[in-house]
């Protein structure tokens, strides 16, 4: 069984993988960066993807919000493609919507946040990036 520095089993990150309405903190207008590619390639394998960028109306032909606290329904996911510093706030802001994992992407790992979640309830999964994850746990 291969367990990440997260302390997540293939299992389990299988399991957050199968949930199926993300919302995407951080999310791209620019092709080029992970933060556009990586939602696309979910949404374009089934996911509902949320997009939250507070300069864009519209990403994917997707309505676009400006901020967490606008998304209405069940959230399942939460993806935050924002620096470490801005991570806190997020996951803060995410609780709030009682999101069932928090995925933050490679590079936005903030010890205290992932604390504030796992206490909260919320299975946390860190230094992964989730399209690389589902090619690896689901095939392309």
């Amino acid at each position: 069984m291969t367990v990440s520095a997260d302390g997540l089993s293939d299992e389990e990150v299988r399991s957050i993988l199968s949930l199926k309405r993300v919302v995407v903190v951080g999310m791209s207008k620019d092709p080029a960066k992970p933060a556009h590619y990586v939602p696309k390639y979910l949404h374009e394998k089934g996911y509902e993807i949320v997009p939250v960028n507070p300069t864009a109306d519209e990403i994917l032909g997707l309505r676009s919000h400006k901020a967490l606290s606008e998304v209405k329904g069940p959230v399942d996911v939460v993806e935050v493609f924002r620096p470490a510093e801005e991570v806190p706030g997020v996951v803060r802001e995410a609780l709030q919507l009682k999101p069932r994992a928090i995925w933050l992407q490679s590079g936005a790992y903030h010890p205290e946040a992932v604390e504030l979640a796992r206490r909260n309830g919320v299975k946390v999964v860190w230094d992964r990036c989730m399209m690389r994850e589902h090619r690896r746990l689901f095939g392309s």
